[in-house]
């Protein structure tokens, strides 16, 4: 079955350019903006958007996504208003990939059937789980393929090609390689590295590989966007959202529209790399 993600990526390289792949925390800092934004992110030039399912302790994440979480969180976001903002998002597009990433808590809370359901039902095209090693298949990632949902793992620096091998056999849609080790928003991505690290993963898989962590700017993004096949932004645009509250935390006019800008800015650096 062809999903939304092998279509975009088909896309993507039939373009002969890398894709952006963007992240924003649901519910962060309200419901209805983040509903705003995420609305506004394939014309700002969002190829695939992953969505974070808010938790209380995401210990992959740094600063800036743990506030976002917390803030989430404070605004009364549930993993249930996640999935009826994906309902609502569907309602205006139907092409653009949508991934939730996050940790496996919340899921198996609301139920690890039930959520499937719900996922499919709402229009979620993959899921990024990533507390949830190969180890622990049965619990989601096996049921999840068998519904119709990608299962996308992460590969680091640390990861050598036995351990590669084995995060391949559950993973579909595409890979994500976690440029850094260490948690979000920290160094900076090193391009040539990176390039190094992209060609050997290409020797194990014929998946699109996706690279993110440590990058902020539009001139990493089309460095990394020169030797991956997507680039993924997250700590940024949280930061972005951060930059739009005021001291009180409350919500600024330009908010969303900053958070776009950011979101333009990055996508044509990407769409520059290969010109």
């Amino acid at each position: 079955m062809t999903t939304r993600i092998d279509t975009r990526f088909a896309e993507l390289k039939k373009a002969n350019r890398a894709g952006f792949v963007t992240f924003i925390t649901a519910g962060d800092p309200t419901l209805e903006t983040s509903l705003e934004i995420l609305k506004g992110l394939p014309g700002a030039g969002a190829d695939v958007i992953e969505l974070g399912m808010p938790f209380s302790d995401p210990m992959a994440d740094g600063p800036t996504i743990q506030l976002g979480n917390l803030r989430a969180l404070k605004a009364g976001i549930t993993l249930a208003k996640t999935l009826d903002m994906v309902r609502r998002f569907r309602e205006i597009d139907d092409q653009t990939p949508l991934i939730l990433m996050g940790y496996f808590n919340p899921i198996y809370i609301f139920g690890v059937e039930s959520f499937l359901t719900e996922a499919l039902r709402v229009g979620i095209d993959g899921l990024i789980i990533v507390d949830l090693p190969p180890e622990e298949d049965a619990e989601l990632c096996a049921p999840a393929q068998r519904a119709g949902l990608d299962f996308i793992r992460l590969a680091a620096p640390t990861t050598d090609d036995n351990r590669l091998s084995v995060l391949l056999r559950g993973t579909s849609g595409f890979v994500y390689y976690v440029s850094i080790t260490g948690i979000t928003g920290a160094a900076a991505a090193d391009p040539d590295f990176v390039g190094r690290e992209v060609v050997r993963i290409r020797a194990h898989t014929d998946l699109p590989i996706a690279v993110g962590f440590g990058i902020r700017e539009p001139a990493q993004a089309a460095a990394i966007g020169r030797v991956a096949d997507a680039v993924v932004v997250g700590s940024a645009l949280v930061n972005q959202v951060a930059q739009g509250l005021s001291d009180n935390g409350q919500t600024k006019p330009n908010l969303v529209d900053g958070v776009l800008r950011r979101v333009g800015e990055l996508a044509d650096g990407i769409r520059r790399a290969r010109v």
